[in-house]
């Protein structure tokens, strides 16, 4: 019997290696269900699948690489984005540790009847292209990346569509190789409650937060890394009156370690752990001072919110960092010390604040996690060309 079109099974697969790809994963997932309430959707971390052993290391690797080490990270990002030669090693290396180590997940994906399987992480598609090669599975596959450009491990052939956060990212694509026809510019898929807009004020008044001082919120991600203490004192030593808001994630030590800290009369004061309200702290907000992680830039530039970043992870978050500061979205701050200043600057400029708001809203796509969705039920119903 034919398939009604909202009877698709989607499969979102992700991996929990920080929050980011995760809640790209549930944005698509809840645009789905708003999209098309028929269809089947199913979330999944790769990790979960994987071998523990696999799995600790995995996770635990990034993290002690990016805190402990990252310069580091970066020549290992910029070293493993070079062409590879004829058989490189450390390509056939990689394949089969991560056959190995997510032997699960093949299951899932052959035994799952999906119509097509959305990738918010580059762990899960090369093994899904794998198992195509291999005449094991069919369905198509959409990738979403999630940062501003394109690192060489995202691709994986064959896969139909690639949705991407800006034209930097598809011009990387493209010179790897990938059809134009296969990559479309849709920006990261964020939560669905950023595509309808909220009033700054109404915003201030649900969140305690005064009219009358500039708001300055400080973000660390869903980990909370970081340098937080330098960042805060750096924030503190501002002359212009503000309210700060510290997001610390779940760093609890580092929450705690900030509430000993005794702000300047001048400035008002909240510091939080995790928190589900940044939705509506970054449409409060006047100015965002943070890493530039990728959710949590499409999320500010959703907001048309300007934001001053510090501390990059080298590799990907520099190349964020760079696109924004490129479209003049973001003024960076090189190390906590030259902050003070940058945030000065900033909040003593209400034009350079409204420039940088502009054009912050122009890069921004709050509609983005629809774009993806409605690319996979294309995807799904057979509408878009299947890659071979």
């Amino acid at each position: 019997m034919k398939k009604s079109p909202d009877a698709q099974k989607i499969l979102i697969l992700h991996a929990s290696v920080g929050a980011g790809h995760a809640r790209a994963a549930k944005a698509v997932a809840d645009a789905l269900a708003l999209e098309s309430p028929g269809t089947r959707t199913t979330v999944v971390d790769a990790l979960d699948l994987a071998r523990p052993l696999f799995k600790s290391a995995y996770a635990q690797c990034y993290l002690d690489l990016i805190s402990k080490t990252p310069a580091l990270f970066g020549r290992l990002f910029e070293w493993t984005d070079r062409r590879p030669g004829p058989g490189a090693l450390y390509d056939r290396l990689r394949r089969a540790v991560q056959r190995w180590g997510v032997n699960e997940l093949a299951d899932l994906v052959i035994g799952g009847g999906w119509d097509a399987i959305v990738n918010t992480h580059f762990l899960a598609p090369e093994l899904v292209a794998a198992l195509r090669s291999a005449g094991k599975f069919s369905a198509p596959q959409l990738t979403v990346v999630t940062d501003y450009d394109a690192h060489r491990i995202w691709v994986h052939e064959p896969t139909e569509r690639y949705c991407v956060a800006s034209s930097v990212a598809a011009a990387s694509l493209r010179g790897r190789g990938v059809p134009a026809a296969a990559i479309a510019v849709t920006g990261v898929p964020i939560d669905p409650s950023f595509s309808a807009p909220m009033d700054r004020g109404a915003a201030r008044r649900a969140l305690g937060l005064s009219d009358g001082y500039p708001v300055v919120v400080q973000a660390a991600g869903g980990q909370g890394v970081g340098p937080l203490g330098n960042i805060y004192r750096a924030l503190l030593a501002s002359e212009v009156p503000s309210e700060i808001v510290v997001v610390c994630g779940r760093n609890e030590e580092g929450r705690r370690s900030l509430t000993k800290i005794r702000p300047p009369s001048r400035h008002r004061v909240q510091v939080l752990g995790f928190t589900e309200k940044m939705r509506g702290l970054m449409a409060a907000a006047d100015l965002l001072v943070t890493k530039p992680g990728g959710l949590t830039v499409s999320e500010a530039l959703a907001c048309g919110l300007p934001m001053v970043v510090v501390n990059p992870i080298p590799g990907q978050e520099e190349r964020n960092s760079d696109y924004l500061l490129g479209n003049g979205a973001a003024a960076a701050a090189n190390a906590p010390a030259a902050l003070t200043g940058v945030v000065d600057g900033l909040l003593s400029s209400q034009a350079r604040l409204a420039e940088m708001r502009r054009r912050a809203g122009e890069l921004g796509r709050p509609r983005a996690a629809f774009t993806v969705a409605r690319a996979a039920l294309e995807l799904a119903r057979g509408r878009l060309p299947t890659a071979t």
